[in-house]
């Protein structure tokens, strides 16, 4: 990657992880999307006693609805069943296309079934950690929230979705979409507003006129 992309992707890249320390909370939210090792976050998570209950949210996005057949959050959950999540501790909520229907989604599942939690990990992917965290509280702002998500470096994460299905422009046009909706997301209701510095604005914009595009909204 050319030394001045790469500066700029790591601006991105630092800004939208939230970097919340862990605590212990009444359910762990994985927000599905195409990338499995979310999953594997909020499996480990279970596993370990930070939550007594695992939701995955997700059917087929954007992205995912090119890729697979199969909804993103009944991939999630046979991968947490694969890594000894008991099936008793796990909900599935299947149907939501975007980040705000999975929090919506996620409510109606709970309700329907009694169930009232107070506080939630949200485990997403590192470059939505900001959006996931600006959606929740917008939609469910009584909840106590932290955001967390697998625990890895930018060139890892590139190297992992360098392929024939995303390739690293991929990821990198997808980050600085998720930080356009940041930036626009709030005037449409869909977040509470999150500051964004000037240097990380710029990063953006230059970003953008290197071609890194493909992920804008209009």
């Amino acid at each position: 990657m050319d030394p001045r992309i790469r500066r700029l992707v790591e601006k991105l890249w630092a800004y939208h992880q939230l970097n919340h320390q862990l605590a212990h909370a009444d359910v762990i939210l994985v927000l599905c999307s195409h990338d499995r090792a979310v999953a594997e976050r909020g499996a480990q998570l279970l596993l370990e006693k930070w939550a007594p209950l695992l939701i995955f949210s997700g059917g087929l996005g954007s992205i995912t609805k090119h890729l697979w057949n199969e909804p993103e959050a009944n991939q999630f959950a046979e991968i947490a069943m694969r890594m000894g999540v008991a099936p008793e501790k796990i909900l599935i909520e299947n149907r939501s296309t975007n980040t705000g229907e999975n929090i919506l989604f996620t409510k109606q599942l709970l309700a329907g079934k009694g169930i009232d939690p107070h506080a939630f990990i949200v485990v997403q992917k590192p470059y939505m950690e900001r959006r996931s965290f600006a959606t929740f509280k917008k939609l469910w702002p009584e909840k106590e929230l932290l955001v967390t998500s697998p625990r890895v470096s930018l060139d890892e994460y590139l190297a992992r979705y360098s392929n024939e299905s995303l390739s690293k422009d991929d990821v990198i046009s997808i980050m600085v979409g998720d930080l356009q909706r940041l930036r626009l997301y709030p005037a449409r209701g869909f977040q509470i507003p999150q500051e964004i510095p000037d240097d990380v604005w710029r990063a953006y914009e230059e970003l953008v006129e290197a071609g890194f595009d493909r992920h804008l909204i209009a």
